[in-house]
């Protein structure tokens, strides 16, 4: 299962939840017809629910789904993560990347030297940020092209322009 988001709050009287997506093309996920939802990003209790309507709204996004028609429904699916097997995906476009496929690959510098692995990754307002961890070493790489020189999924292989003392 492929985490795209998180419900953050009931969105009017009707059902409609508001999202936190992890990405930035929540659109394309019009395409999937079914969404699905669980507690635990890492757990075996998600549970399917067939997509009502996505929108945007504000800086944000509202999705609905069939079978919450009220407020009490929108509520209780509150802090539930929203995902999708990667089958039912939309593919990335070229040059775009699910967190999912980023974490644990090994991030190498320009000078050969390993900087470690992908641990996570963190949204930010300007741009998403690598969390690269080498043992108890921690490092914050800003996902920006000045800094991420190429990423080979296949060869499980992160190309940055960073220093290993920076």
């Amino acid at each position: 299962m492929i985490v795209l988001g998180r419900i953050v709050a009931p969105f009017g009287v009707q059902g409609w939840v508001h999202l936190h997506p992890f990405g930035d093309d929540p659109a394309s996920w019009r395409r999937m017809s079914r969404w699905w939802l669980g507690s635990d990003p890492e757990g075996d209790d998600w549970r399917p629910l067939d997509l009502l309507g996505l929108k945007p709204h504000g800086d944000g996004w509202v999705a609905g789904f069939y079978g919450i028609a009220d407020r009490v429904g929108a509520e209780s699916l509150k802090g539930l993560y929203l995902g999708a097997p990667r089958e039912d995906l939309p593919r990335p476009d070229e040059g775009e990347y699910y967190w999912a496929d980023l974490i644990g690959l090994a991030v190498v510098n320009e000078q050969g030297e390993t900087l470690g692995r992908v641990d996570s990754l963190i949204e930010t307002g300007a741009n998403d940020v690598l969390v690269v961890m080498d043992g108890e070493q921690k490092r914050l790489l800003p996902f920006i092209d000045q800094v991420v020189k190429s990423v080979d999924a296949a060869a499980g292989c992160i190309h940055v322009d960073w220093g290993s003392d920076w």
